[in-house]
């Protein structure tokens, strides 16, 4: 089996006094010389939703969608398998180590999960329908038939599909458990964080505790909304940010990878009405002793 394609990065252009495609490209990536833009366009590797590709001399058109294949020379080697749960002609369920992207960016286009189902699976297209964080271990959902994708993805939209993690931080003994934990995140300092702020509730999550140890609890953690590195903002704001968390410790946590897996996804599926359930195959440490 050859090896797939490295699978493209999407972007929505703004607007700009640009006249053609390659023009805004340019703009909106100062860092990629213009005549490797040139080189792409003229080879094809810049399309359209539809699939269409854009020549070297397309028009600009603010709003516009494109895809784009990235170019890595030197991609370090991300350890660990991934794990297909589960695949069928409408979606793949896949269960992802810790510490590997699940679409290109930054330094890395193979060392993705996107990638690695797509040469797994010797197939050509499979979109991720949500995210994990790098560092988050677990389930992901993907679709394969165009034609099916906006019905899947209406359940993350519609909030119609339940997400259950796993996560292990510092004991809460004052909490009367399960409780509902609500605030309101907004963008931080430097821009790759989030933080809680007074105002009205933008994140809603479900807090259970699994398992009592000493040094540590094991947690399930239930997120009615889908906000930014939302679980680990949160959880810190509770006073146990999550072991191996380097983003948001309320004190600095043991070295080791972030202990936050996602467990399962459960929904009603749009094509077939089955109901669904999938759990990952990975499993945390034990909370502590």
């Amino acid at each position: 089996m050859t090896s797939p394609a490295p699978p493209r990065s999407r972007c929505v252009l703004g607007t700009g006094p640009w006249r053609t495609l390659h023009e805004a490209l340019c703009a909106r990536f100062p860092n990629v010389p213009g005549d490797e833009w040139q080189a792409r366009l003229a080879a094809g590797a810049v399309v359209g939703e539809d699939g269409r590709r854009f020549g070297v001399d397309a028009p600009f058109s603010a709003g516009l969608v494109i895809f784009y294949t990235r170019s890595v020379p030197h991609e370090v080697e991300i350890p660990g398998d991934v794990l297909i749960v589960h695949a069928d002609t409408q979606i793949i369920v896949a269960d992802k180590p810790a510490g590997l992207p699940v679409m290109p960016t930054g330094p890395w286009v193979r060392q993705t999960l996107q990638w690695r189902v797509l040469a797994a699976l010797g197939l050509e297209d499979a979109v991720p329908l949500h995210r994990l964080d790098r560092d988050t271990a677990g389930l992901v959902l993907l679709s394969v038939d165009p034609g099916s994708r906006a019905a899947y993805q209406a359940l993350f939209r519609e909030r119609r599909i339940r997400k259950v993690y796993e996560a292990l931080g510092r004991p809460l003994p004052g909490r009367t458990m399960p409780f509902v934990h609500r605030s309101r995140l907004e963008p931080g300092e430097p821009f790759f964080r989030m933080r809680e702020t007074d105002g009205e509730p933008n994140a809603e999550t479900y807090v259970d505790v699994l398992e009592r140890g000493s040094t540590a609890w094991r947690y399930r953690l239930e997120p009615v909304t889908g906000r930014k590195h939302q679980l680990r903002v949160q959880m810190a704001g509770l006073g146990t940010p999550l072991l191996g968390d380097a983003l948001y410790p309320e004190i600095r946590p043991d070295a080791g990878p972030l202990a936050l897996l996602a467990r399962a996804l459960e929904f009603r599926d749009p094509i077939t009405g089955l109901a669904r359930r999938f759990e990952s195959q990975r499993s945390l440490a034990a909370a502590g002793d």
